[in-house]
């Protein structure tokens, strides 16, 4: 993968769980040699996934080379400065105090390769007094206020369908390391970047967070319907449900037209985007009664002809079944040699001036690389069986 953008580049993976391995697979898929560093002892996973082979595991760590080693010994803290040296980006998502008693935080990292771009994911920051508690995505998702504006009202709190708060803050950082790597170009030095799940949680909020800070309105749960674009939600037909959103001057009388309800036009209390906010539930009722008349498919075609934004409501099944999402290879071939061909969900990106992989190099086992690794690092048989055998690899 030498004609990938980042080809250039080489990556210390120190992470576990999932913010950090997204980070670290967007720099993977896209060229970056990564090394994942992991503990000796026959580790099946991590948190996330109970067996390497799952489809979590495969799908998070895609795109790597894997060696073992103990970083709690000081022979295993000596060889991962070793490596440090020679690295561009250490990537880990510890705890914030981890990382220093360790003795393999930036400012350890930096003497040594004052290049280095040491990038970093917590769960509520580095500092503050928060700084050293646990965090995991729901967590996040509950203090970041998205909970509160998820899920229909009077039905209480609910979590979002994919760890958000992980995702997120996993894609920040990789921006963030690439800013740092761009920056490094005019320097000549590295620079510890960050994030958190919090802060990247509390990003996401967008409008409805905008709405707190400048309007000092404090949003609420509004179900499938759009907090404040309307009419736009879930409208049921005569075989399931699919989505609508008609907000707006010239979309509401499109929507009428193409669904033959030139009475909802007319109709005094949507004459206006507020009187149509105001009366919402009422529209929506006036709505279903004549989108539940026909199929989906019919609805899907006949408002998408109009210029109307509509679609189905998939399962994921149906999701990757799509001809669109075909067209776009999003679900990229991995050869792996005990599971056989697989898929993976790959890049949402294109570039026009790279051809990415049709095909992903597989997870690799615990430890597949650590005696390559070695050698490179000038150890020969019997060094490496003597780490093995003091428990450093």
């Amino acid at each position: 993968m030498t004609n990938l953008p980042l080809a250039r580049f080489s990556v210390l993976d120190l992470t576990l769980h999932r913010a950090g391995p997204t980070c670290v697979r967007q720099l993977a898929d896209w060229g970056a040699e990564v090394l994942k560093i992991e503990a000796p002892g026959g580790a099946k996973g991590d948190a996330v996934a109970a067996s390497r082979t799952g489809f979590d595991y495969q799908n998070l760590h895609r795109n790597k080379r894997s060696m073992t080693l103990n970083l709690k010994s000081e022979e295993g803290r000596a060889i991962f400065l070793r490596l440090a040296e020679r690295a561009d980006v250490v990537v880990e998502n510890y705890r914030s105090d981890v990382k220093h008693r360790l003795g393999i935080d930036h400012e350890a990292v930096s003497r040594i390769n004052p290049r280095i771009v040491y990038a970093s994911i917590s769960g509520f920051g580095q500092t503050g007094p928060d700084a050293t508690r646990p965090g995991v995505d729901q967590i996040a998702q509950g203090i970041g206020g998205l909970m509160s504006i998820t899920g229909a009202p009077g039905q209480g709190p609910m979590r979002v369908g994919i760890p958000i708060a992980d995702l997120t803050a996993g894609i920040f950082l990789s921006q963030a390391v690439l800013l740092a790597l761009l920056q490094r170009e005019t320097t000549g030095r590295g620079q510890w970047v960050h994030t958190s799940l919090l802060e990247a949680q509390v990003f996401m909020l967008d409008f409805q967070a905008a709405r707190w800070l400048i309007a000092h309105e404090v949003p609420k749960q509004a179900g499938n319907d759009h907090p404040t674009a309307i009419p736009t939600g879930v409208f049921p037909t005569a075989d399931g449900h699919i989505n609508i959103a008609a907000s707006g001057g010239a979309l509401w009388p499109r929507l009428c037209e193409a669904i033959e309800a030139p009475e909802l036009l007319a109709h005094p209390e949507h004459a206006t985007n507020e009187l149509r906010s105001r009366n919402r539930a009422a529209l929506n009722e006036r709505l279903a009664a004549v989108t539940r008349q026909k199929p989906s498919a019919y609805w899907v075609k006949r408002l998408n002809e109009a210029g109307v934004p509509c679609g189905p409501i998939n399962s994921i099944d149906r999701t990757f079944a799509e001809p669109q999402v075909r067209h776009l290879g999003i679900a990229k071939r991995v050869r792996h040699p005990a599971l056989g061909e697989i898929e993976v969900v790959g890049q949402p990106i294109h570039l026009s001036a790279v051809e990415e992989p049709a095909e992903y190099r597989p997870t690799p086992e615990l430890g597949q690389h650590t005696e390559e690794v070695l050698k490179g690092l000038g150890y020969d048989a019997a060094g490496i069986a003597g780490l093995r055998a003091r428990g450093v690899v």
